[in-house]
């Protein structure tokens, strides 16, 4: 009898063992099954498909007025996306669908609207699949890879990612705005890295603004980083390591680590403990300056940097208003109506305008003209007397001119430029606020 009653337990204990692994499993699959053909997403019901560990997701992620779609972290409350689909697309509304057709097509689908390709594939796809390293795939009927995100960067790379010669990363518009920014971190088939603003005629070295200087180690080097937060970059054959640029965190927690081009210009390798605590922040593990005032660009035309030991802040050229205070790379204007420029008699110039002096400002070297003069006051009349000199640049008794637009302002304390902006005549100086923030600086 006691052996039956042990039998009986035997077998009700195996059973809820089965059970309950059945339940695990049948979870796991949910989990892990690939997304086949004919699977759809909405932006306001079934919205992603996650990866194994619930990491990551692919699919919609509010954005503006509606929707975007790309791949996004889950479980932490700072929305984190690290790639996005047709970035400079418009928001979608709620009624659109994505959906892998049965052509082996990632579509979206809105209606009155021709379906549009999120990705670009020469063949027909099987299958999908959202992958724990942050890689969405597509994959043909063979298994083999025929699309991966981590091809098409935008802003991020992830551990096991590599940005390869030829390859960009580009900022964000804004903190909520994931459309193309205004700088970028180019792997540049000569073996160096560096950083631009993406309004450079041409990326040549005049307009960089950060480099890692490794073009002696041969062409087509590759950046890389590790999942322990170690950013470096490797040459041709992936065999030696030519520059580290981050190392390996010593910790001992779980971690997720990214690396970022920032809507302010300067690429960070970013750290966030693994918990179960959805309020968990990410932390900078490195980054590419610590001067904010770096990236040329930052406060557009006609506009200059003012830096701190935190912070950097934009400011107009005397006698300019910003053109959007929300955004300052949209740069400055004339908050004057520029008079025509008549010389008679040696005054007619200074009736309608005189030169607002700028300490320790520099920009874009653009000159027109070069001067050798003595003293400030000789480039001041000399650019107020020019009708083509709209500002002047004075060190070391050379004069330059320029023209507007005026790029790259910033201020520099270790410089003793000194600038002149031409103004209306009825320009009476920097605001008390403006010089408050000077002072601080100086502090």
């Amino acid at each position: 009898m006691a052996i039956a009653t042990s039998l009986i337990f035997f077998f009700v204990i195996l059973s809820a063992s089965l059970h309950l692994h059945t339940n695990t499993v049948q979870a796991q699959q949910r989990r892990q099954s690939n997304v086949t053909l004919g699977s759809a997403l909405t932006p306001t019901t079934n919205s992603s498909w996650l990866s194994v560990s619930g990491l990551y997701a692919f699919g919609f992620y509010p954005e503006g007025n509606g929707y975007a779609i790309g791949v996004f972290l889950t479980g932490i409350s700072e929305m984190t996306v690290v790639w996005t689909a047709n970035r400079d697309n418009a928001p979608v509304p709620s009624n659109a669908t994505l959906v892998l057709n049965s052509d082996g097509r990632l579509v979206l689908q809105q209606p009155q609207s021709q379906d549009t390709d999120i990705t670009n594939v020469t063949q027909p796809a099987s299958y999908a699949s959202m992958l724990d390293s942050g890689n969405f795939v597509l994959y043909n009927y063979v298994h083999n890879i025929i699309w991966q995100s981590f091809d098409h960067p935008t802003d991020t790379i992830l551990p096991s990612q590599i940005l390869l010669a030829g390859q960009e990363l580009i900022s964000r518009a804004s903190e909520t705005d994931y459309s193309t920014g205004i700088f970028s971190l180019s792997m540049q088939r000569d073996g160096n890295l560096v950083q631009y603003p993406v309004s450079a005629p041409t990326p040549t070295y005049q307009y960089a603004y950060w480099a890692s200087g490794t073009s002696m180690y041969g062409d087509n080097c590759s950046l890389h980083l590790d999942g322990d937060g170690h950013l470096y970059m490797l040459n041709a054959t992936g065999t030696t390591n030519i520059k580290n640029l981050s190392y390996a965190e010593p910790t001992k927690e779980e971690k997720i680590y990214r690396m970022t081009i920032d809507v302010d210009g300067i690429f960070r390798v970013y750290s966030l403990r693994r918990t179960l605590d959805p309020k968990e922040k990410w932390s900078i593990w490195w980054n590419s300056s610590s001067d904010k005032c770096d990236p040329k660009g930052l406060c557009g035309f006609n506009g200059f940097c003012i830096s701190n030991d935190t912070d950097a802040d934009c400011r107009c050229l005397p006698g300019f208003a910003s053109v959007n205070p929300s955004s300052w790379a949209s740069g400055c204007v004339r908050d004057f109506t520029a008079e025509s420029c008549k010389i008679k008699n040696g005054d007619g110039n200074t009736k309608y305008y005189k030169m607002s002096p700028l300490e320790n400002t520099q920009w874009e070297d653009d000159s027109y003209s070069v001067l050798q003069l003595s003293s400030r006051k000789e480039c001041e009349d000399a650019c107020l007397q020019d009708c083509n000199c709209e500002a002047a640049l004075y060190k070391d008794q050379q004069c330059k001119k320029q023209r507007l637009p005026l790029r790259f302002g910033r201020t520099l304390l270790s410089d003793s430029n000194v600038a002149f902006i031409k103004v209306g005549e009825s320009f009476v100086g920097p605001s008390s606020l403006y010089s408050k923030d000077l002072i601080l600086l100086c502090t």
